[in-house]
C-alpha cells in the first residue's frame, strides 16, 4: 500500500516526526453497486503532529455517503461504520507501519552485512 506524504523525508526525519506525534492514518470508504457492497481503505497518509485530518476524512466519508449505502444489507451498515471511523480521525496504523519499516530496515542491514557481501 502506498504511503502519501513522506516523499521528501528521510527515514531519520520520519522517525523523529513519529516520535514527536506524527502518525500514519488510513480512511475507510464504502462503495455499492446494485446489491454488492465493497468496503475498502485509502492509501496510508502521513499526518504530521498537529495537522488536521478533516479534509482527507471528509473526502472518503462523502464517497461513502454518496456511493456506499445502495447495497442491501451491507451498504448502509458499512457506510455508517466508515463515516464514524473517519469522523473520529481515521484508522491509526502508525505502530503497524513503523514495525514493518523497522523489520524491513533490519532485514536490509542483515543482507548487506551477510558473509560474502562487501
Amino acid at each position: 500500500m502506498k504511503i502519501k506524504g513522506i516523499e521528501n523525508l528521510s527515514p531519520a526525519q520520519i522517525q523523529a516526526a513519529v516520535d514527536g506525534g506524527a502518525r500514519f492514518v488510513l480512511f475507510p470508504y464504502c462503495l455499492s453497486v446494485v446489491v454488492m457492497s465493497f468496503k475498502r481503505s485509502s492509501d496510508i497518509y502521513f499526518i504530521p503532529a498537529g495537522e488536521s485530518v478533516a479534509g482527507k476524512a471528509a473526502l472518503h466519508s462523502l464517497a461513502s455517503l454518496l456511493l456506499g449505502w445502495w447495497g442491501i444489507p451491507w451498504g448502509p451498515i458499512w457506510t455508517v461504520s466508515t463515516v464514524f471511523t473517519n469522523l473520529t480521525g481515521g484508522r491509526d496504523v502508525t505502530s503497524e507501519v513503523m514495525s514493518q519499516w523497522q523489520a524491513s530496515s533490519a532485514a536490509s542491514a542483515a543482507f548487506v552485512q551477510a558473509p560474502g557481501r562487501g
